[in-house]
């Protein structure tokens, strides 16, 4: 999920931690539970300041060993490490409770994401992607914001953010029926598909469609159940020549090849120069294909330049390459 949700989740978290008797009466234990779940809501995306290094290295990582189990279980030390000396009174077994819960809660709606997680770390390092969450959900996030304000009226916390988890859980239950629906309708269209992978978007009724069959890749939105195929392409393997070898040794191509499932790949040949791109077909956005990865190779196939990640105009790419100008 976004920044934004996880934080509302973390308060919601520390509110309905009020219903512990043990943290309802004491102000040390009430205040760090509420530190922590709110710290413990964000620490799983510490991997977000990979970004800053290259997107390479964030694609590769993020949501990786940051929400692994292992990682689950250490976040609530950590963070108790740090709360606990400014909290001595507190009740250091409940503040770890509702701290683990925190941090399990914002591992385990990721899953429910298209981008998922890794969160059967070290047991394997499958990416578990449920694609029934859209990353930001208004939904989701809007019920917490009006629990907070139902909070702040008076109203007890506890109370109001058990039925409100009650209805969320109602909602994933649609959005995986939702899901289900449009799955049976891409097979009754591409009945020798492979691999059918749908999208949540922020509509409820709206899901993106890329399909693999043993012969081609399918492009498509679905509104409900009536799906509408926008592009299709011929599947054609990627071979062996010396350029895709070489290319494929850049580091940005081979954190690109690591996340996506789906993809098509062009080699275009210059005067000097050869392009090398690869293009995510699960984010179709008006027409253009913006996540993709693209290495620039001289004559001798040296790598001169590459770039992975969003990219929703030809200028701009060219910008982040730099080097060679196409």
């Amino acid at each position: 999920m976004d920044t934004g949700t996880h934080v509302v989740m973390g308060l919601a978290i520390g509110g309905i931690s009020t219903l512990d008797p043990i943290v309802a009466q004491s102000s040390a234990t009430a205040t760090s539970v509420m530190i922590g779940a709110i710290v413990g809501s964000q620490i799983p995306d510490i991997d977000t300041v990979l970004k800053l290094r290259n997107n390479a290295v964030y694609i590769r990582n993020h949501r990786g060993i940051t929400h692994s189990i292992p990682a689950v279980l250490l976040w609530p030390l950590v963070i108790l490490a740090v709360i606990y000396p400014f909290f001595p009174e507190a009740n250091l077994l409940h503040l770890w409770i509702w701290t683990f819960l925190a941090v399990f809660l914002h591992v385990f709606v990721d899953i429910f994401n298209a981008y998922g997680t890794q969160a059967l770390r070290p047991f394997s390092s499958k990416w578990v992607a449920l694609g029934v969450i859209n990353t930001f959900d208004p939904f989701i996030f809007g019920i917490h914001v009006v629990g907070l304000f139902i909070w702040a009226f008076g109203v007890h916390p506890g109370y109001t953010f058990l039925v409100i988890y009650g209805i969320i859980v109602v909602y994933y239950l649609l959005r995986f029926a939702a899901q289900r629906s449009v799955m049976e309708a891409v097979k009754a269209i591409i009945p020798d598909a492979t691999e059918i992978i749908i999208a949540p978007t922020m509509r409820f009724n709206h899901w993106r469609v890329a399909v693999m069959s043993k012969h081609q890749f399918f492009v498509g939105r679905a509104v409900k159940n009536h799906v509408r195929i926008l592009d299709q392409f011929n599947r054609i393997p990627v071979p062996e020549t010396p350029v895709l070898e070489a290319a494929k040794k850049d580091k940005n191509l081979s954190a690109f090849l690591s996340f996506s499932p789906v993809y098509r790949w062009e080699v275009d040949e210059y005067d000097d120069y050869y392009e090398v791109r690869f293009i995510d077909l699960r984010y179709r956005s008006n027409g253009h294909y913006p996540f993709v990865a693209v290495v620039q190779l001289d004559r001798e196939l040296t790598i001169q330049s590459s770039y992975t990640g969003w990219i929703f105009s030809e200028e701009k790419l060219r910008k982040k390459l730099d080097i060679i100008p196409g």
